[in-house]
């Protein structure tokens, strides 16, 4: 059984828009982290050719969710300022508002499940709607919080894993 240590229990905050540099794609969910590991490489390759050290943490967007089609995801990396985009690297941002949270180490499935069970459980309304191509979120997403060049064993990496929600 795959495991999940949740570090930070859940909390609501209300947060601020934050943007980022990213890039935005379709892709199975089978095979999935092996594209984001690749996304994640293409990304700082992006930022090295610009010439600019990133300053901000990694992200994963989860836009729309088929786990049994297509998964709508972005991987990006927080920036303070927008960078010129070029069609396949671009700016976009995280909306401010409420957003239920918690961290994580260990499977990013499993905690996704005990943060909307935990929702669910607390009367929490997710801003979300129901997409011809799946479950679509205005923001949904995990930041990285461990930096893998200090860190290697990706289950050991500490994870927020953050929804917003519905404006009452």
């Amino acid at each position: 059984m795959k495991t999940i240590t949740t570090l930070i229990e859940p909390t609501i905050n209300v947060r601020p828009a934050k943007t980022y540099m990213g890039i935005r794609i379709q892709t199975p969910f089978k095979g999935m982290y092996k594209v984001i590991g690749q996304l994640e490489k293409e990304l700082a390759g992006w930022f090295k050719k610009q010439g600019i050290k990133p300053d901000g943490a990694r992200l994963l967007r989860l836009h729309v969710i088929d786990m049994g089609g297509e998964m709508d995801i972005e991987v990006g990396t927080l920036v303070r300022e927008v960078l010129p985009s070029d069609g396949r690297v671009s700016a976009s941002a995280l909306p401010a508002g409420r957003y239920a949270s918690l961290i994580y180490t260990g499977n990013g499935y499993q905690a996704n499940k005990a943060l909307l069970e935990w929702g669910s459980a607390n009367g929490i309304h997710w801003d979300r709607w129901n997409d011809p191509k799946g479950d679509a979120f205005a923001a949904r997403y995990e930041i990285y919080l461990t930096d893998p060049k200090i860190e290697h064993r990706k289950k050991q990496w500490q994870i927020e894993l953050a929804i917003k929600l519905a404006d009452d």
